[in-house]
């Protein structure tokens, strides 16, 4: 009988370790530390019939902590790049911030013409003057923001 007792006793460690466990919930991040985005003055250039590339800007304010944009969708376009534009011994270009777009917490930064913008490719279409263009913003840890952009020709 003792050997019994011995042999149960010894084989409940092994048990245990068959039963699935307690394992602790992952646990949502907290509403304050969660950063959040105001989008404000959302708007893309116009663009006549045929091409195939536009732009878009918009201001993003922040409140929380630091996060990135780091995608950009839309039904207008088969592919959206966030693009920064520099210039370099008087020669301008163009191109892809392949990481994402940094936000700083409790900041704003705008996206405007002849700086970082948002750049449509593969236009299913041409952005019409008085239309808009919804594009859905991807952070990489706030949640998605759609906002609706006016097409629109510069404000001066």
């Amino acid at each position: 009988m003792l050997t019994r007792i011995l042999t149960f006793a010894a084989a409940l460690p092994l048990l245990a370790a068959c039963q699935p466990g307690e394992q602790a919930a992952p646990q949502p991040e907290s509403e304050a530390a969660m950063p959040t985005f105001a989008l404000t003055g959302a708007w893309c250039r116009p663009t006549p019939n045929g091409a195939r590339a536009g732009a878009c800007y918009v201001t993003l304010t922040s409140a929380g902590r630091d996060d990135r944009l780091i995608g950009v969708t839309t039904p207008a376009a088969g592919v959206v790049m966030i693009h920064r534009m520099s210039t370099d011994n008087g020669v301008m270009s163009m191109s892809e911030m392949e990481g994402g777009l940094p936000l700083p917490a409790d900041t704003t930064v705008t996206l405007e013409p002849g700086g970082t913008h948002l750049m449509l490719m593969q236009l299913n279409g041409p952005l019409v003057r008085g239309t808009t263009v919804p594009l859905t913003l991807d952070f990489e840890v706030a949640p998605d923001v759609t906002v609706e952009a006016q097409v629109r020709p510069p404000a001066n």
